[in-house]
């Protein structure tokens, strides 16, 4: 299954991710629109998160060879 969808990637271009950026930016102002108790969580709790989320790709894309 990973296979298949890691060879459907490789056709999207940089516009193509671009635009997916775009979405996924838009669909969090709408979900903070809808839950506006959302922006009440701390910063270091975010900063976390962003850290714990981007530590696989970002040692991926740096350091794997």
């Amino acid at each position: 299954m990973f296979k298949k969808m890691n060879e459907r990637v490789k056709k999207l271009t940089v516009v193509d991710i671009a635009l997916v950026k775009w979405s996924v930016f838009v669909s969090a102002i709408i979900i903070v629109k809808l839950f506006p108790q959302l922006l009440q969580i701390r910063y270091s709790v975010l900063i976390l998160l962003m850290v714990i989320f981007a530590a696989k790709p970002l040692y991926k894309f740096w350091f794997k060879q």
